[in-house]
């Protein structure tokens, strides 16, 4: 049932234009839209400051992704409108868009794809707090490689986030994405190679359903395994394309970006969290059940407080999981 006017947050949609996506090398837009949603009464309560909740969307989806209206489920917007309802603390939120050619970014810096770190934390964050009423306490939530990003970022930016959620977000690499090699390496080779792909993208081909798996692996060795020479396209591929196994020191690469591995050198990082939040389903199509349980295991033992959860269901159709996670978030930011 749809709520009353009085009780539904309102979307504004601004074009923003960063300087720190100037230049990159595949040629994406530098000015985006970026979609903020302000919570019911924020317009009628001038002096009131609200918490930010900062949302990363998953691969091959977007900021605006998370407005689209679903058969049989709500948007994140009428998601927040019915949980304020339902009493939780009003929040702002912001959908940044950092979609790429390939499909995504992984929310990294990569000189193969563009500064999307620096974007999101020293562009987009300013600007929010600049140009609305918060308080100056920020939460990132996100699924898939939208919880990587979220994971990535409360690593790399203490301080910046007090709490974040990662719904199956991507972690124990060589358990996870590793076993996605040969299958990468038989599509790739189906597809043509690397050039023939990033020829048809840039052609405004969309792709082939059956072709987002080998995006996503792409779109990851982009982001993180990028390498100017010898490869013209910037990044090596961590698996040998004839054989599909992985190539040690591209792999490395990889791997020192995995959260499970990140976690012991940057513990301090993830301890200042009020909120540290993991999901994955039980039947989860790409096993990553499994690393956000090594990665709670590792947490426990680093002494870093956290909540593990997992649920009926794979990696697909969870937005309910948000029902759980946008609380939590919010009543760690409301001190």
């Amino acid at each position: 049932m749809a709520l009353p006017m009085d009780l539904r947050g309102t979307v504004e949609i601004h074009d923003f234009t960063s300087g720190r996506l100037a230049g990159n090398p595949l040629g994406d837009p530098i000015q985006r839209p970026l979609a903020i949603y302000l919570p019911p009464g924020y317009a009628a309560e001038p002096p009131r400051r609200y918490p930010v909740l900062y949302f990363l969307a998953g691969f091959a989806g977007t900021g605006l992704s998370f407005l689209n209206w679903n058969a049989w489920q709500e948007n994140l917007p009428g998601r927040l409108d019915r949980l304020i309802a339902g009493g939780m603390a009003p929040a702002i939120a912001v959908f940044p868009d950092c979609f790429t050619l390939l499909g995504g970014s992984q929310y990294v810096n990569s000189t193969a794809l563009g500064r999307y770190e620096d974007y999101l934390c020293d562009e987009i964050v300013p600007f929010v707090d600049a140009s609305f009423r918060t308080t100056g306490r920020r939460a990132v939530l996100g699924k898939s490689s939208g919880g990587f990003g979220a994971l990535w970022l409360s690593l790399r930016r203490p301080g910046l986030f007090a709490a974040a959620a990662s719904h199956a977000g991507d972690c124990a690499f060589d358990l996870t994405l590793a076993r996605s090699f040969p299958d990468a390496a038989a599509r790739l080779a189906h597809q043509g190679g690397v050039a023939r792909v990033l020829a048809r993208l840039r052609a405004g081909e969309a792709p082939e359903p059956s072709s987002i798996d080998l995006l996503s692996i792409l779109a990851t060795a982009a982001a993180f395994s990028p390498q100017p020479a010898p490869e013209p396209w910037g990044f090596r591929l961590p698996f040998d394309p004839e054989t599909g196994v992985t190539v040690p020191d591209v792999f490395d690469r990889w791997l020192s970006f995995d959260p499970l591995r990140a976690a012991a050198p940057r513990r301090e990082a993830l301890a200042s969290l009020s909120l540290l939040y993991l999901d994955a389903g039980r039947e989860d199509e790409y096993g990553l059940q499994f690393g956000a349980r090594l990665l709670s295991r590792e947490l426990s033992r680093l002494g870093v407080a956290h909540r593990h959860e997992e649920f009926t269901g794979g990696h697909r159709g969870n937005a309910g999981r948000y029902d759980v996670s946008i609380p939590l978030a919010v009543s760690a930011l409301v001190v």
